[in-house]
C-alpha cells in the first residue's frame, strides 16, 4: 500500500446504486477505514437516478452491502455508514441535473469543511460514459478549488474509433494526469509483484529473453457463464470483454523492458512500447468459440444461446485463442499464446513461461531419461503464487530423471491478499497513477485488435466445462506445443 497520506476529499460515485457500488467499492472504502489509510469521516456521495432515494433510504442499502461483506458490525463502519454516506438524484442526466449534483457537492464541501478535493467514479455503464463526462464539465465540477481526478471503469471504448472519440472528449474536460482508466487485474498483488518478480531477480531477468524462452502462454479462464450480463455481453464479447484490457495488460507486463524508474510515466511507457512493436494478428492465429449445453452430474448446464437475454442465432464469442508475436530484440521469434473463455472447467489466471531445452542432451542412452523443459509457472488467481519446475535424477539405479517443483504461495507466506480495489481506490486517492492505463495504452490496444472486430473469425462451438473448442488446441498443436490444463 502506498505511503503519502490520502488528503480530506469527496467520493462521489455516479452509478451510486449499482452492483459495483455494492460489491467493490463500499466494502473497499470501509476496508481501508478500518486498516487507517482513510480518516472514519471520508465523505462519500452516491448519484443515480433513482428519484425515491434519499440520504436515509441510501445509507440502508449501504448496510446491507457491508454487513454481506461482513463489516458492517463493526462500530466504527457503523457509524461511517450512517454519518458520512450521502445521495443526490441525477434522473435522466441532463443539463439541469448536474447542476443540482454541483450545488450539492459544493454544500457538502462547506458543511465538513472540505478543501474542494474531488474524485468522480464512473461506476455505470460504458454507454454513460459521455453523457456523465459532458455533465461534469460543463458544470465547471472538475475545477474545484483543490484536486480533482476522473476514474473510468473498463470497457473503454468499443474499438479503436470509439476509444480515441471517448479520449478526445475527456480531454475537454480534463488533463491525463487527472485521469485513472482502472483495470481492476492490475490491483491485483500478483500481477504488482510481477515487476518485482523481473526486475528485483537477477536471475530471472537474465533469462528473460528470446535466446531462454521458447513461449509465454497467459489464460484468464472463468467457470461462470454469462450470468445476469447479457445485455451486455451480446455487444461486447470474450475479445473487447477480457483480451482488450486483461490479458493485454497481463502481456505487456510479461514483456516490458526495464522502465527507467519504479514510477507511473515510466512504466506506462515501457507497457506502450510493447504494444507498438506486436506485428499484426493473421487471421489463422485467432479462434473465436462459443459455449455450447453440456451434460453433467449436477445436471445441464445451458448453452450461451440459451441464456436468458442472449438471442438464440446469436455469434458473440465466449471464448478467444490468439498467438502473437513481439517484434524486438528481446522477443523476436518467441510466440505468446492468449486465451480466455466462459464455461471453462475452472476459474484461473495464469501465465506459463515456457524456457528452451537444453541444446544438447547428455542423457539419451538412458531409458527413461525424457528431458522436460524448465516451466514457470505464476498464477495471479485463485491460488496466487509461483511454481518453476526443474528436472532431478531419482534415487537408485538405472539412471532415471523425474520433475519436480519449487512453489511459493502468498496465502502461505503473508495470509488473505486485500482486495484489488483496496490497492487501486488508494492509488486514486494519493494521485499514483502507475497501476492504471495510459491513453496511449488504450488506444495502441485498440489498434491492435479492431481488424479483428471488423473481420471476425468464425465461431467454433465447445462444450460447457471444457478448455474450448478443438480449434485453439490446432492453435498450438500445429507448431508442436499444447495448452497447460491445470
Amino acid at each position: 500500500m502506498p505511503g503519502a497520506p490520502v488528503e480530506p476529499h469527496l467520493f462521489i460515485v455516479l452509478g451510486g446504486r449499482g452492483d459495483l457500488m455494492r460489491r467493490k467499492l463500499l466494502p473497499a472504502l470501509a476496508r481501508l477505514i478500518l486498516q487507517g489509510f482513510l480518516k472514519e469521516d471520508c465523505q462519500v456521495l452516491g448519484a443515480a437516478r433513482s428519484p425515491e432515494l434519499d440520504d436515509g433510504k441510501f445509507r440502508a442499502l449501504a448496510r446491507e452491502a457491508l454487513a454481506a461483506a461482513d463489516l458492517f458490525a463493526d462500530d466504527q463502519i457503523a457509524r461511517w455508514c450512517d454519518e458520512c454516506l450521502h445521495y443526490q438524484p441525477i434522473g435522466r442526466g441532463g443539463t439541469e441535473d448536474y447542476r443540482s449534483l454541483a450545488a450539492r457537492v459544493e454544500a457538502l464541501e462547506r458543511a465538513y469543511c472540505l478543501p474542494g478535493n474531488r474524485v468522480f467514479y464512473l461506476a455505470m455503464p460504458p454507454a454513460a460514459f459521455p453523457n456523465a463526462i459532458t455533465g461534469i464539465g460543463e458544470t465547471r465540477l472538475n475545477r474545484g478549488p483543490g484536486w480533482t481526478r476522473l476514474v473510468i471503469e473498463k470497457p473503454f471504448g468499443r474499438d479503436l474509433a470509439s476509444a480515441q472519440e471517448l479520449n478526445r472528449l475527456i480531454h475537454r474536460f480534463f488533463d491525463e494526469s487527472q485521469i485513472f482508466r482502472i483495470d481492476h487485474y492490475l490491483g491485483k498483488e500478483t500481477v504488482q509483484n510481477l515487476l518485482v518478480f523481473r526486475f528485483a531477480n537477477a536471475i530471472f531477468e537474465s533469462l528473460w529473453n528470446r535466446d531462454r524462452v521458447e513461449s509465454v502462454h497467459i489464460t484468464v479462464a472463468e467457470n461462470l457463464g454469462v450470468e445476469k450480463r447479457a445485455d451486455y455481453y451480446e455487444q461486447a464479447g470474450a475479445l473487447r470483454d477480457i483480451v482488450q484490457n486483461h490479458l493485454t495488460q497481463l502481456l505487456t507486463l510479461v514483456a516490458m523492458e526495464v522502465p527507467a524508474a519504479f514510477e507511473a510515466d515510466a512504466i506506462r511507457y515501457e507497457k506502450v512500447k510493447v504494444l507498438r512493436s506486436i506485428s499484426p494478428i493473421r487471421p489463422e492465429d485467432v479462434v473465436f468459440g462459443q459455449y455450447e449445453r453440456a451434460p453433467m452430474d449436477d445436471g445441464d448446464v445451458p448453452g450461451y444461446r440459451e441464456e436468458p437475454g442472449v438471442a438464440p442465432d446469436s455469434t458473440t464469442e465466449t471464448f478467444v485463442a490468439l498467438r502473437l508475436e513481439i517484434a524486438n530484440w528481446r522477443w523476436q521469434g518467441v510466440p505468446f499464446y492468449l486465451r480466455t473463455g466462459k464455461r471453462l472447467p475452472r476459474r484461473l489466471t495464469q501465465i506459463v513461461v515456457t524456457f528452451r531445452y537444453p541444446p544438447v542432451s547428455l542423457f539419451r542412452p538412458f531409458d527413461a531419461c525424457e528431458i522436460h523443459a524448465n516451466v514457470l509457472i505464476i498464477t495471479i488467481q485463485p491460488d496466487e503464487g509461483f511454481d518453476l519446475s526443474f528436472e532431478v535424477k531419482a534415487p537408485g539405479q538405472p539412471i532415471t530423471l523425474l520433475t519436480q517443483r519449487l512453489h511459493f504461495r502468498y496465502a502461505e507466506a503473508f495470509g488473505p491478499l486485500p482486495d484489488a480495489y483496496e490497492t487501486l481506490l488508494l492509488d486514486i486517492l494519493t494521485g499514483d497513477q502507475t497501476l492504471f492505463v495510459h491513453a496511449d495504452e488504450v488506444e495502441a490496444s485498440w489498434r491492435l485488435y479492431t481488424p479483428l472486430l471488423e473481420q471476425k473469425p468464425p465461431v467454433h462451438p465447445y462444450p460447457a466445462r471444457t478448455w474450448g473448442p478443438v480449434a485453439a488446441d490446432h492453435l498450438l498443436a500445429r507448431e508442436g506445443r499444447q495448452w497447460l490444463n491445470l
